[in-house]
Order: C-alpha cells, then structure tokens, then sequence
C-alpha cells in the first residue's frame, strides 16, 4: 500500500511528514533510516507522523534519521505545525502533544505553502556547567561552548567527539557553538545526534544557545536572533531572576512545505 507524505524544511532542517491519523504507517525504525537516506530514499534530517490525539488537536512523534524516537525537535515542531495548518487541523494556534509534553504553536502567517510559526518550548529549570560548557534540556539534551572565531570550528570532528562522551553525558547530546555578535544577537552550528552530523539549523540548539547566553553573558536580554547556517531563527523567554528558571520560551522562524509525494514501504 502507497503512503502519502509531504516534505517540509525550517532554516533548512528538513522532515518527512506523514498523516497517520488512520494509523496506517508503522513507525519502523530500518524503514525510517532508509527514507531519511539521502542517497538511496526521500533524504530528511528526520521524519514526523500526525496522529489523532484525545485532548489536543493532534500529537506529534519525532524520530531521528538514524530511526531512533526523539523527544523533541523545534524546527521539526514548527514545520509538523504548518504541515497541521495545512491539514486543515486546529485554529490559529494549535495544541499538540510530543513525547516531551504539550506544546503550543501560533502561526504568525502564511503565504502559499510557507509561513512563520511560533511554537512553545519546554520550561527550563536547570543547567549543568563544566570548564568552558554548559549542559541543558530543551526538549532533548544540549551541550553549548562559546567560541570568537565560529567559522573555523570542526562543528563534526568535535562535535561527535563531544556527543560520544558518555562519562559527561550518559545519553549523549546534540552540541552546540555559539558566537556571540551584539546584545540580543547570536550565531549557533550545530551538531545533531540521531543526524550524526551538523545540519543547516536546530530548533532545540538555538533555543539552548539564546538560553546559556542569557544565563552567562546577556542577563537583561530575553529576546534573541539567532543566525544558523540555514537561516534565521528567534528565541524570546522569561527568566526568573537570578535562577536557572526559564519559562515561556517561543521558538519562532520560517517553514515551507517544499513537495509532497507517495513511497511503497516494502521498496524501503
């Protein structure tokens, strides 16, 4: 049996999205790792299902392009809520679930099949600090270091070194670098576990990165734009003073739907 799916992309993170409001697609991880295949299937950071939910208006599941399940991927979030918007789902703001908890997503506008979505992130209640790091939960598991000279970073001979080091980190961690421009004002590379690479943008990642920048440099700044390789990106939050405390984080950016089409699960 063929399975409908679109493909979307938020600052250039891009995911597989399928309506699985029948159930009809079974998340396999082999089956999930070969579609994200860029070489040999649909090629994705990752793939998202749509599925109904008894309370909210839907409930998403990430999983990585490894095939592992994800707890939470922002720009995945805002492009599975346009891809909701475009279902027809929900009113203005939507009301999703994730694996980490309930979200909310505000589409800010649309124009043809691309728009800017706003969505809400987890709270924040503690971040971790190491020689020269720090370590926080947005959704999954950051890790952010600051550097003068972004550019020249080896963002996956690093990263990947970093994100292996479980003695730190026992379930590993997506790793981040953070130039700091102005007040207000960021650069972020990341690099992804479960992509096993650095991709062109990380909704979490930015969100972690405006997030440690407050915490140790900018702490009257709750508004942050965020340049990624893919884009731009921007983080606004409340901070409860003099805490590791962040409530109300919105995540906001671009996400366009960029083809829709049919796969035969048995091909993959």
């Amino acid at each position: 049996m063929r399975t409908t799916f679109a493909k979307y992309e938020g600052a250039g993170n891009d995911f597989i999205l399928i309506d699985n409001r029948e159930g009809i697609f079974t998340p396999d991880a082999e089956t999930i790792a070969r579609l994200c295949d860029r070489h040999f299937g649909i090629g994705a950071d990752g793939l998202m299902t749509l599925s109904r939910s008894a309370e909210m208006d839907c409930s998403m599941r990430y999983y990585n392009a490894d095939g592992s399940e994800g707890e939470m991927c922002g720009n995945g979030a805002r492009c599975f809520s346009l891809f909701a918007e475009h279902l027809g789902i929900g009113g203005e703001t939507k009301y999703f679930d994730a694996a980490d908890g309930l979200h909310t997503a505000r589409i800010r506008r649309t124009k043809g099949l691309a728009g800017q979505i706003e969505v809400g992130m987890i709270a924040v209640r503690e971040i971790r600090s190491g020689a020269g790091w720090w370590f926080l939960n947005t959704g999954v598991p950051h890790y952010v270091e600051f550097t003068e000279a972004l550019d020249a970073v080896d963002v996956c001979g690093r990263g990947r070194e970093i994100r292996c080091d479980t003695a730190r980190f026992p379930q590993g961690t997506n790793v981040n670098f953070v130039q700091v421009e102005a007040d207000g004002r960021i650069r972020v590379r990341t690099y992804e576990r479960g992509v096993e690479n650095e991709t062109l943008a990380c909704g979490t990642g930015a969100t972690a990165a405006a997030i440690v920048t407050n915490f140790v440099f900018q702490p009257a700044t709750e508004h942050f734009d965020i340049t990624v390789p893919g884009g731009r990106l921007s983080v606004r939050f409340s901070r409860e003073p003099d805490t590791p405390h962040y409530t109300n984080i919105r995540l906001a950016g671009p996400a366009r739907r960029v083809f829709a089409g049919e796969f035969e699960p048995e091909n993959f």
